[in-house]
C-alpha cells in the first residue's frame, strides 16, 4: 500500500466537564492524595452528540473548556467507550526505585499550555494533558501483551526508545510480554515478531538505526488491526513521523470501532523536526550536533585553497531546522539556503553576486542547504521531469547539492574572471545513522516512559511529546494537521541572517506579500512571535 490516507474533518465536541476518570484509592505513606472532587467524564457527551449528528464517534476531538479562555485539547480514553472496566492500583506505589519520590503520581487536573507567553488580559488558550503515572491503571502486568514497531527512514535514538519502552512495562509495571513487529507496518501482517526483553535491549541504544528494521508504507487498516487482535495485544507502541502517526490514528479508530481494550499510543520521530505542536522531535539535537562534522570538514577545505568553495547538503525536505540550528552553533557558515526561504541565481542580489562578493572579502565560503531548498528552480529548468513518490507518498526530490554545486561552478566558468576551486559534502546517510548522544537518549527514554503511563492508566489514541519543557498526551489529529516550518519573518531567522551576513534573497514587496499571507494572531495566541525565547525550547512553534 501507498501513502497514509488523510484523516476527515470532523465536528469538534465541547464539554466544560474535567474529563479524567478518578478512581480515587485512599493514599498510603508517600502518595498523592489530593482530595480533589470527582469530576464527570467527557465521554457520554462525546457519543450523545456523534449520534445526534450522525458522525462516527470514533474521529471525534475531545474538546474540555473552563473559566477564562480555558481549552483543553484532551486525548481518548478506554472509559470514553468501554464502560465499567475495572482499574487497579498502581504498582509504582510499592516500586522501591520510587519510595524516595514525594510526589509521583501527577495531579488529575495537571496540563501544559501550548504558549507560555501570554499578555495579562489574554485568554489562557489551548492546553494538553500532563503525561506522567497515574494512580490507578487499567491493566494487570500478566495481561499485557505489548508491541512496538518502528517506521519510515531511519533517526538517531529509535534504539533508545525501543529499549525504554520495554524496560519502562517491565521494571515500572512488570510486563514481562513484549513483541518487537519487524519491518514496520507490514510486518503486522507479513513478518515474525520478535520477543524483546530487559537483557535483550541492554545495550542497543549504543548503536544506530533500529534493531527491528523498518519500511515506507505498507499500511493496510484492516490487517493490521486483525493480527492485533488475533495475536492478542493490547497495547501497541508506534514510533514513526507524521505519515506514520496518520496510519497510528486509524488504527486506533478501528480498534475503537471494534471496541477492543487495545491502547495506541504513538511516539513521533522525524529528523527534520517538522513535527508541530512538540518542542522538538528525537534524534535532532543529535543530526546538529553531527552536521559541525560536515561543516567544519567544507570549512577546512574552502579556507585552504583560493577562493575555495565548501557546499553541505543537510536534512530538511519541507522544514530547514537542521541547516538552519547547525548554521548557527557552526558560525563558519557563510549562506544557509532552507526550503521556506526561497532564493534566486542571477542578477542584482542574487546567490552568484553574493558568492562573488564573499569570496572577494574572505577568499573562501561555505554553503549549508536543506535537501528541500531551490527545488521550484530546478523544475524550472527542468519542466519535464517528474521523480514520483516514494512508498510514504513523500515527493521525491532531486538532489540539490550536486545540483547548485554544479550550478556554481558554470557560473563562474563562464565568466573565467575567477577560478573557484568547489568541494560538495553530503553527510545526510552518516547523519541517519549514527546512535543519538547523551541529550537525546535522555528525551528519548522521557517520551518513552510517558508513553508507557499513559497505555497503563487506559489513554490511547496519543503521542507523547514535549510542550514547554513538559511531557503531555496529545491527541493524534494535532501532530498530523499540519507541518513545523522555519517562520523566516521571526527572530530566530534574523538571528541566522545576522550571523552569516547573508541577503535575505527578497525583495521589500516579497516580504510584504508574506506578511499579508500569514495568519492574523488569534484570541489564543497562535501568532509566532508568542513563543519561548531559549534554545531548542519552543522551535516546534515559532523560534522567536
Amino acid at each position: 500500500m501507498g501513502s497514509i490516507p488523510a484523516l476527515p474533518s470532523v465536528p469538534t465536541v465541547k464539554s466544560s466537564l474535567a474529563p479524567e476518570p478518578r478512581d480515587r484509592p485512599a493514599a498510603g505513606p508517600g502518595k498523592q492524595n489530593n482530595g480533589a472532587a470527582a469530576a464527570p467524564r467527557v465521554g457520554s457527551s462525546l457519543s450523545a452528540a456523534a449520534g445526534s449528528a450522525g458522525v462516527s464517534d470514533m474521529a471525534k476531538k475531545k474538546i474540555v473548556t473552563g473559566d477564562a479562555g480555558y481549552i483543553l485539547e484532551d486525548v481518548p480514553h478506554f472509559s470514553d467507550y468501554l464502560p465499567n472496566l475495572p482499574s487497579y492500583s498502581n504498582p509504582l506505589q510499592d516500586n522501591p526505585s520510587y519510595s524516595v519520590v514525594k510526589q509521583y503520581f501527577v495531579h488529575v487536573d495537571d496540563t501544559v499550555p501550548q504558549k507560555v507567553v501570554v499578555h495579562k488580559d489574554s485568554p489562557r488558550g489551548v492546553h494538553f494533558r500532563r503525561a506522567g503515572p497515574r494512580q490507578r491503571v487499567y491493566f494487570e502486568a500478566d495481561d499485557v501483551q505489548a508491541c512496538i514497531v518502528t517506521c519510515g527512514g531511519l533517526c538517531p535514538g529509535l534504539n533508545t526508545v525501543i529499549r525504554e519502552i520495554v524496560c519502562g512495562l517491565y521494571h515500572m509495571y512488570g510486563v514481562k510480554r513484549v513483541l518487537g513487529i519487524n519491518g514496520g507496518y507490514r510486518g503486522f501482517y507479513a513478518r515474525n515478531t520478535v520477543p524483546l526483553d530487559p537483557k535483550i535491549v541492554n545495550d542497543i541504544h549504543k548503536r544506530g538505526g533500529t534493531i527491528l528494521g523498518t519500511s515506507r508504507g505498507g499500511h493496510d487498516t484492516k490487517k493490521i488491526v486483525d493480527s492485533i487482535q488475533d495475536r492478542g495485544i493490547n497495547q501497541v507502541y508506534i514510533i514513526g513521523g507524521d505519515g506514520t502517526q496518520r496510519g497510528a490514528s486509524l488504527i486506533f479508530e478501528e480498534v475503537r470501532r471494534r471496541g477492543l481494550k487495545v491502547a495506541v499510543a504513538g511516539i513521533p520521530k522525524t529528523i527534520d523536526n517538522d513535527i508541530p505542536v512538540i518542542d522538538k522531535s528525537f534524534g535532532f539535537d543529535t543530526a546538529v550536533e553531527e552536521a559541525q562534522r560536515a561543516i567544519n570538514a567544507a570549512h577546512v577545505e574552502a579556507e585552504s585553497v583560493e577562493n575555495g568553495i565548501g557546499v553541505v547538503k543537510l536534512m530538511g525536505r519541507n522544514s530547514g531546522f537542521i541547516a538552519m540550528y547547525a548554521t548557527l552553533a557552526s558560525r563558519d557558515v557563510d549562506c544557509c539556503l532552507i526550503p521556506e526561504s526561497p532564493f534566486y541565481l542571477e542578477g542584482a542580489g542574487g546567490l552568484f553576486e553574493y558568492i562573488e562578493k564573499r569570496l572577494k572579502e574572505n577568499g573562501h565560503m561555505v554553503i549549508v542547504i536543506a535537501e528541500g531548498a531551490g527545488q521550484e528552480l530546478m523544475s524550472q529548468n527542468n519542466q519535464s521531469l517528474d521523480n514520483g513518490k516514494d512508498a510514504s507518498g513523500n515527493k521525491l526530490f532531486q538532489d540539490v547539492g550536486l545540483w547548485i554545486s554544479q550550478k556554481i561552478k558554470d557560473h563562474f566558468s563562464q565568466r573565467g574572471k575567477m577560478g573557484i576551486t568547489l568541494k560538495y559534502i553530503d553527510p545526510t546517510y552518516m547523519i541517519r545513522a549514527i546512535p543519538s548522544i547523551a541529550s537525546d537518549n535522555v528525551y528519548c527514554t522521557l517520551l518513552a516512559q510517558s508513553c508507557v503511563h499513559g497505555t497503563m492508566a487506559g489513554y490511547t489514541g496519543f503521542t507523547s511529546g514535549l510542550v514547554n519543557g513538559r511531557q503531555t498526551y496529545i491527541p493524534f489529529y494535532r501532530i498530523t494537521e499540519k507541518q513545523n516550518n522555519v517562520v523566516i519573518t521571526d527572530r530566530m531567522w534574523a538571528r541566522l541572517l545576522s550571523s552569516t551576513n547573508q541577503p535575505s534573497f527578497w525583495s521589500p514587496k516579497d516580504v510584504i506579500e508574506d506578511k499579508r499571507e500569514e495568519e492574523p494572531p488569534t484570541e489564543l495566541l497562535d501568532d509566532p512571535s508568542c513563543c519561548a525565547e531559549n534554545g531548542l525550547v519552543g522551535i516546534g512553534k515559532g523560534t522567536g
